[in-house]
């Protein structure tokens, strides 16, 4: 079974800056301390909603999130802040970090464009290894999601991936980090906590 501490150590080899929590909790009192007096968005992520990252960082920060503002006008004011934060879909334990999207926020987001990217990932994402966690992403993390929105995909259904044709979609394209982007800073949270979907 794969290990938090071990994945910890791989994403450090790959030179990614990587803390690790016990509790969301903890996690969300350290994105607080870190992310102040700036601009900060949130991608589309249950763990922010679990944490409740958007009410406490507005307090201190510009904080833009599209599940909270005006989704038109947050997802384009989104694209400018100095801080994003996201999550993972899952995460293996050689530190492969896999996301799957409709609009493609989060994935741009997280490859381009903010001086510093936080991925706060729980310990029910964390798989085996990278086929595992692409698996996790299709077959599990996609199909609670399109449930959580109301779609009519096969998923829903079916609990699994039909790599469907249906209007529904929300698996619209793959995000899979081998390693940091070069273009800004990445930082992973680790939390073993179960933590979104």
């Amino acid at each position: 079974m794969a290990e938090l501490r071990k994945a910890k150590e791989n994403l450090e080899r790959k030179g990614y800056t990587v803390n690790l929590f016990e509790t969301g909790a903890e996690a969300a009192a350290y994105l607080n301390e870190q992310i102040d007096g700036t601009s900060v968005a949130i991608g589309g992520m249950k763990t922010a909603e679990q944490l409740g990252l958007f009410d406490s960082l507005a307090e201190h920060n510009d904080t833009v999130w599209h599940w909270r503002q005006d989704p038109a006008e947050a997802l384009k004011k989104a694209m400018t802040t100095d801080r994003y934060i996201s999550s993972a879909n899952a995460i293996s334990e050689d530190g492969t970090i896999v996301n799957i999207d409709h609009t493609g926020n989060r994935l741009s987001s997280i490859l381009f464009g903010h001086n510093k990217v936080y991925l706060v990932i729980g310990v029910n994402k964390l798989t085996d290894t990278t086929e595992d966690a692409i698996w996790r992403a299709r077959n599990i993390a996609a199909p609670k999601r399109a449930k959580s929105m109301g779609r009519k995909t096969p998923c829903v259904f079916k609990d699994k991936c039909f790599d469907c044709k249906s209007p529904d979609r929300l698996c619209r394209g793959m995000l899979v980090l081998m390693y940091p982007m070069g273009s800004s800073e990445m930082e992973i949270i680790l939390v073993n906590e179960e933590l979104g979907m």
